[in-house]
């Protein structure tokens, strides 16, 4: 199975930097959510794949385990200043979805929804070329309900905000859309690196 070891974070950092300003790290993994926790069974769960492609994709879990499955060792930054070191995540990469639905020209953004009506968005190059994943697993187990299971996206290289826990959708546009904290002052674009925490 290939693996990859921290796809977003491919420029050059200082040895003894591994936090972006303003971040402490934590060896715990803090819950932060909107609001209450869905709890969506593997049997129910879907994730619909949409907007401006050719072939439209609906899959089931049982589905979604047919494509190539990568293992990601990735640090995460929270907007509320905490970090985690080498997380350790199992998915499906978006790269092998946009192959599927074969994405039209005009897309410039993709559209993360969740289960609890959240969403957010993302430019398309940054969840290209394995920086996107649908995450499955985490830490070799299901992911928790509270940490985004049974699927969240993981965008690493940005605030976590931008990997949308309880992942159902992902739409594909033309143009940028904000999504649930983006409208309520959050960054819009959200990169831990230069503090782009509010707008």
């Amino acid at each position: 199975m290939p693996k990859v070891v921290n796809p977003g974070f491919r420029r050059k950092r200082k040895k003894d930097s591994r936090l972006p300003p303003g971040q402490y790290e934590t060896r715990d993994f803090p819950v932060l959510s909107l609001g209450p926790t869905p709890q969506v069974s593997t049997s129910e769960w879907r994730l619909k794949v949409f907007g401006h492609v050719e072939n439209p994709l609906d899959l089931s879990w049982e589905e979604i385990h047919e494509f190539p499955l990568i293992e990601v060792t990735v640090d995460v930054h929270c907007v509320t200043k905490w970090s985690k070191f080498d997380t350790r995540w199992r998915g499906v990469t978006v790269d092998e979805l946009l192959k599927k639905v074969g994405v039209k020209p005009e897309v410039t953004h993709l559209i993360a929804y969740s289960y609890d009506d959240y969403s957010t968005n993302l430019p398309m190059e940054d969840v290209r070329n394995a920086q996107g994943v649908v995450a499955l697993t985490y830490d070799g187990k299901p992911i928790a309900p509270e940490h985004g299971g049974p699927a969240r996206l993981l965008v690493p290289h940005l605030y976590f905000w931008k990997s949308a826990k309880w992942l159902k959708g992902i739409e594909l546009t033309d143009s940028d859309q904000p999504g649930f904290w983006e409208t309520r002052g959050y960054h819009n674009y959200g990169d831990p690196w230069k503090e782009q925490r509010y707008s």
